[in-house]
């Protein structure tokens, strides 16, 4: 077959990548071999996959949905901010450059190529690759020399449906603009329109959508209900949250607390996603010291950007707040770039330039960033479970040799710290982490003895699937899919004047 297709959205977090895994688990079911590819992506949650690459979470969760292991052929280009205008350029799962957004256009064209190839690397080797756009398709200044999007569609003949976010409003004009702002020749592959995140009856719906197919002459392909209690791991920070919704009552007698500081520059949130799978585990973002004071556990979750972060933690109050919880013997745990900031000194002169500075000096360790980014999937044991996590870093953590170990760090009384993203994903350590934070925090609070993290994604991704196969136009999908873009569909105003 070597059919493909493009999910593009009207906006960022409009819900292509849950589409793109809905539709990948929806194919995989039908006995195809389906690989998800994103072009380019923006993003500062990432994994080390098998071979060790580094790609973008969603493209991990959309090739877990095709039940087939990640590569980096999936997500060719991954760029990571770690600041206003500055990020670093990821190519095949391997860092090469820090740009600005301007100094990084012109590295376009040579990269497309790149993509081009890893795009037709992968229909060669599946039967259908589900593309999955960044942002909007139709950022007019940036049209010239897209990757990502129709770019990538009008290069490889991609046939295209917009996914729009009816929860945020004005869902009509956000679905007729996008077509009527592209250009001839990119309005020609747009085949058809997903409405996702609907609530209510969908009859009261029909109007629009029939007034839209005789506007745009394009079908609705399907309308796809709000379904609560996905929580499949987030791309960027317009999906985070203040709180994550509870996965139950409490095993035990009491909640325990988890308040994640929301650091500007933060990566890899998805750390927490595991702790709120747990029956009884309340995870929350906060931002303010109050934020912190009835946790039972605060976490220094991973950044881009460690010296800056660390700066605003200290602004903010919240190095001080963290800093009386240990003194107080209250647990917290950091994690990769928390890790970082929770020990005597940092030395860096790659990421921030920064030289030395004072750390929070709550572990008996030192870190220097090194040039070579580690990318690494490790394994080990903690409180006598084992561990397999991954490693994305330049910062090297030195711990005293007489400290008391933690997986790859240390631990000192209430504090914990480690740069291994996914230890939490491991059912038997988590459930003996939290038991352990528990005992430190004075709850009582049990693990669940039978939380499976690997099977509740796993029915996520059913219900992604679910959704896909009840709401949705397969036939049409699978026409698309076969055959390529729609003949004759009509070009809309002021399009044809761009």
């Amino acid at each position: 077959m070597n059919g493909a297709l493009l999910v593009a959205g009207t906006t960022s977090d409009a819900g292509k990548s849950v589409v793109t895994a809905g539709i990948c688990r929806w194919l995989v079911r039908q006995g195809v071999s389906v690989a998800p590819f994103k072009a380019q992506n923006m993003s500062n949650n990432s994994v080390v996959t098998p071979d060790g690459a580094e790609i973008g979470r969603a493209q991990v969760v959309q090739a877990a949905a095709a039940r087939v292991p990640p590569e980096a052929a999936m997500n060719p280009v991954l760029l990571k901010p770690g600041g206003e205008d500055s990020s670093q350029v990821v190519v095949l799962g391997r860092p090469v450059a820090e740009v600005s957004a301007l100094s990084y256009r012109p590295m376009k064209a040579a990269l497309l190529e790149q993509v081009l190839s890893s795009l037709a690397d992968l229909r060669a080797r599946f039967d259908v690759v589900v593309c999955e756009g960044a942002g909007s398709p139709t950022e007019i200044n940036l049209r010239a020399d897209d990757i990502a999007n129709m770019g990538l569609a009008t290069a490889a003949r991609l046939p295209v449906v917009v996914v729009g976010d009816i929860d945020r409003g004005g869902v009509f004009p956000a679905l007729y603009g996008t077509v009527a702002l592209m250009p001839p020749a990119d309005q020609r592959l747009v085949a058809g329109f997903l409405v996702n995140k609907f609530r209510g009856d969908v009859r009261l719906l029909r109007p629009g959508l029939e007034a839209l197919t005789t506007l745009t002459g394009r079908p609705t392909l399907g309308v796809l209900p709000w379904l609560p209690g996905l929580d499949l791991d987030v791309e960027d920070s317009l999906g985070l949250g203040t709180a994550r919704p509870s996965a139950g009552p409490p095993h035990g007698e009491e909640v325990l607390r988890v308040a994640a500081v929301r650091l500007p520059r933060l990566s890899n949130s998805t750390d927490l996603d595991a702790l709120a799978a747990e029956p009884g585990v309340l995870v929350r973002y906060a931002t303010t010291p109050g934020e912190l004071a009835d946790a039972d556990l605060v976490v220094l979750p991973g950044t881009r950007s460690t010296v800056a972060d660390l700066r605003w933690l200290r602004e903010t109050g919240l190095a001080d707040e963290v800093s009386r919880r240990a003194a107080g013997g209250r647990p917290v745990l950091g994690i990769c770039g928390g890790h970082q900031m929770l020990a005597r000194t940092i030395t860096d002169d790659v990421e921030s330039r920064a030289g030395t500075v004072p750390g929070l000096g709550l572990l008996p360790a030192d870190v220097r960033f090194a040039r070579e980014k580690t990318l690494a999937r490790p394994a080990g044991t903690a409180f006598g479970q084992p561990v397999h996590a991954y490693e994305i870093h330049h910062g090297v953590v030195t711990v005293d040799d007489d400290a008391e170990p933690f997986l790859d760090g240390a631990r000192r009384g209430s504090v914990w710290g480690t740069t291994w993203h996914g230890a939490l994903e491991n059912d038997g350590f988590r459930r003996a982490f939290l038991t352990e934070v528990a005992r430190v925090a004075g709850r009582r609070f049990v693990a669940a003895p039978d939380t499976d993290f690997a099977a509740v994604r796993e029915r996520r991704l059913d219900a992604l699937g679910d959704l896909v196969a009840e709401h949705a136009d397969t036939a049409a999908l699978w026409r698309l899919v076969e055959d390529g873009p729609s003949e004759g569909l009509p070009v809309l105003p002021p399009g044809a004047g761009v």
